[in-house]
């Protein structure tokens, strides 16, 4: 399976994203094709060898749209990611400086002539209103002028969408408002430029162009307020492209020279000055530094760093100065597949989309059905009552508006702006969303499980008791001696006696001839006594101090010199500072939270205790995690699996929604639909809000652009006109088709602002 992204040219509503999907879809080797209107790409995924960019527009240029591949697979100098996206943006604010011009010729003749129509209306009903200067026929001649020129040089498109339904009775967003305004002109031309005709035929005398000036001027005016706000849904990925360097201090003979970062290769030793940001990703050679990780993790406190730890590319060094060897570059880095992750999600569908397809699939056939029926209505029922004038005139006036109030721009816009929206406030908090149908389904979860080791818990043993026997020595003496033997070992007890020491000001005593023993510890000389850290032995396991912090689940080792117990030492993996919080939080929303480990029984309900988890499921073998989780999901359960994303893999792909934990450079996004940076459980909370918060205001935004149309439709065809005498001027349709693509972007750009941490 391949996949392939391209840029979409010539697409304006949810009609034409149905249009290329039918037609895409429809081609043989294309296993799916995924088109999003706020972002203007398709994805799609060939079974078998991928269709060239020339045939696909072969097959959609008949239809008024074009593909750009984004990436070519076979370039002979591909062009750097960044460019890409520079360019690709370029393109987008030309297009707004194009769209703006056009505005500026439009809006003001469409404000001009609105309020002449209204000057009449209110002449109409309130006679002490003073005449309008100009003779009503002569004002006609001037609107007829006018508007063809609005017509058929701003509003070319909407002709263009008129001519391609004529040709292939495919129709857009384009094709209503140009029918509608062609339809109110083309009138208003007969009736002015024959006359007689018009009179004999007994039709009558009103002119619509007013109705298509104004259209198309807030229709211009609406997609252009459109563009402005999709491109600041976008914002999100143009902050981590801003994090990028775009130099690099790099070692050459001994001297330090700037060069830039696309120079930089696998293995250089680069140097990093105090303020200075982090070129590449890289292991610190020498030096050390506290490091602003703030941007990639959504952690506002520096992160100290020393020879050996990881620094991420992006990331800004607050003080202190240090070198270090690149191990990921270009595209390798953390920061570069954040932003392709980010920009993957945000071209991505979820579920709820599906609905808003299949309704703009149908949608814009429906309407034009809809817009010939009322206008049949009008004459059929409104001649008896109006005479044929009358009807004709208002049957003219409710398919124009119908046309034009119609439009499905905002339904197409709900769902993708929306998670644009969304996926990029997640990535400010570091929390990665891989596509929008693990955003949708996170915020149906009820069950979260919990990996143990790595996840709650640290991850890595630590001292947690010191028990010297007797009283001839103490906490400090104990660990002193254990810390000086293990100190020659690479054992993860070891290192973590030693931590210990470290952490305490305990100076570990000096020992020779050092040994290790397998599968019992390890032995040295202080002095000329022989000294030794090893397992418990039968006397020892049977002591009540052994068995408590066994039952605890934790690692005992014993201290002896000269053959003589002198204590014991505990160790364990530790909880989590935020991991009770984090347990809390998700018990406040109503969650039923799991601990899932292959550690023994004792260990994990003691772990569990100190974190508020009630249910265990322990010593399960990495394989059978699935299975774990596929017996919640027989239970009814949506079930979302937070592990590290390599052990655990099995289990996240399994679960409805699988969160994993990085730290570092390390991110698991393969098995995951959900990533968290910096390995803090307490993000799981926040992408639970999020994805909630989400899903609300895209509910919202379906649901306006529904009741929208609900209500829009019936009113620009009259409804109100039996009852109260009301009838929506086309001029009006325009107004509320632009304002509800404007209210659906505005209202998914408030997500920007949303709070999803800890209150």
């Amino acid at each position: 399976m391949t996949t392939r992204t391209y840029s979409v040219k010539g697409m304006h509503c949810a009609s034409c994203v149905a249009i290329i999907t039918k037609k895409l879809s429809a081609l043989d080797p294309v296993a799916k094709a995924e088109v999003n209107l706020a972002t203007e790409t398709a994805r799609i995924e060939f079974s078998g060898e991928p269709v060239s960019v020339e045939a696909l527009n072969e097959l959609l240029g008949r239809y008024g749209f074009s593909l750009v591949e984004e990436a070519p697979a076979k370039a002979a100098a591909p062009e750097p990611a960044a460019d890409r996206r520079a360019s690709k943006k370029q393109e987008k604010l030309d297009e707004l400086r194009r769209q703006k011009r056009q505005v500026q010729l439009a809006l003001p003749l469409a404000l001009l002539f609105f309020a002449v129509m209204l000057w009449h209306t209110a002449f109409a009903l309130v006679p002490s209103i003073p005449h309008f200067p100009i003779d009503r026929e002569t004002w006609r001649s001037v609107t007829l002028l006018v508007a063809a020129w609005v017509l058929f040089h701003l509003g070319l498109p909407f002709l263009r969408g008129v001519a391609s339904f004529a040709r292939t009775g495919a129709a857009s967003m384009d094709t209503l408002v140009g029918m509608g305004a062609l339809v109110a002109w083309g009138y208003s031309a007969f009736s002015i430029l024959f006359p007689t005709l018009r009179d004999r035929l007994g039709l009558p005398h009103e002119s619509f162009a007013d109705a298509a000036i104004v259209v198309i001027g807030f229709v211009l005016f609406g997609k252009y307020l459109e563009a402005r706000s999709k491109l600041k849904t976008g914002e999100a990925i143009e902050k981590l492209i801003g994090l990028q360097s775009k130099s690099a201090i790099v070692y050459d003979n001994g001297q330090e020279i700037e060069v830039p970062v696309e120079e930089v290769v696998e293995g250089t030793m680069l140097a990093v000055k105090p303020g200075g940001r982090v070129p590449v990703d890289g292991v610190i050679f020498s030096g050390s530094s506290s490091i602003d990780e703030s941007m990639i993790t959504g952690e506002p406190v520096p992160v100290d760093k020393r020879e050996g730890d990881t620094v991420i590319g992006g990331t800004i060094n607050k003080q202190g100065a240090f070198t270090f060897t690149a191990t990921g570059v270009g595209a390798e880095t953390m920061l570069a597949r954040i932003i392709s992750m980010v920009e993957e999600a945000q071209g991505s569908k979820a579920p709820v989309q599906n609905l808003a397809d299949k309704v703009a699939a149908v949608f814009v056939p429906s309407v034009l059905v809809v817009a010939v029926l009322v206008f049949l209505l009008w004459l059929a029922v409104g001649t008896p009552a109006l005479g044929f004038k009358s009807a004709l005139a208002y049957g003219i006036m409710a398919m124009v508006g119908i046309l034009v109030i119609a439009c499905p721009c905002a339904l197409g816009l709900a769902t993708p702006t929306a998670i644009i929206v969304g996926a990029g406030l997640g990535a400010r908090h570091g929390i990665l969303v891989r596509n929008a149908e693990s955003l949708e389904t996170l915020s149906r979860v009820d069950t979260v499980v919990f990996d143990k080791t790595g996840t709650i818990t640290r991850g890595t043993p630590s001292v947690t008791g010191i028990e010297p026997f007797g009283d001839k020595m103490t906490d400090g003496e104990l660990l002193a001696l254990a810390a000086g033997i293990e100190q020659h070992s690479e054992h993860p007890l070891a290192q973590a006696i030693v931590n210990a020491a470290r952490v305490r000001n305990v100076e570990p005593v000096q020992v020779t001839e050092f040994k290790a023993l397998e599968g019992v510890g390890v032995d040295a000389l202080l002095g000329d006594e022989p000294v030794r850290v090893r397992k418990p032995g039968d006397s020892e396991s049977a002591r009540p101090e052994v068995e408590r912090l066994q039952e605890e689940g934790k690692t005992v080792v014993v201290v002896e010199r000269n053959g003589k117990t002198l204590g014991l030492i505990a160790l364990s993996d530790t909880l989590k500072p935020e991991a009770a919080e984090t347990v809390a939080d998700l018990r406040r929303m109503g969650k039923r939270v799991v601990m899932l480990t292959g550690d023994n029984r004792h260990a994990a309900a003691f772990i569990a205790r100190q974190a508020g988890i009630e249910e265990v499921i322990a010593e399960v073998l990495p394989g059978d995690k699935a299975n774990a989780i596929k017996k919640l999901q027989s239970e009814g359960r949506t079930v979302a699996m937070t592990g590290d994303g390599i052990n655990d893999a099995p289990a996240l792909t399994q679960a409805d929604v699988g969160i994993a934990l990085a730290s570092g450079t390390e991110i698991a996004i393969e098995s995951a639909g959900i990533t968290l940076l910096g390995g803090e459980i307490g993000k799981v909370a926040q992408a639970i809000t999020l994805s909630k918060k989400t899903m609300r205001v895209i509910r919202q935004n379906l649901f306006w652009a529904f009741i929208y149309n609900l209500i829009g439709i019936p009113l620009a065809a009259g409804a109100l006109f039996p009852l109260y005498g009301i009838f929506l001027n086309p001029a009006f349709s325009g107004i509320a088709m632009a304002g509800s693509s404007i209210s659906v972007v505005t209202n998914s750009l408030r997500l920007r602002a949303a709070k999803i941490n800890r209150s």
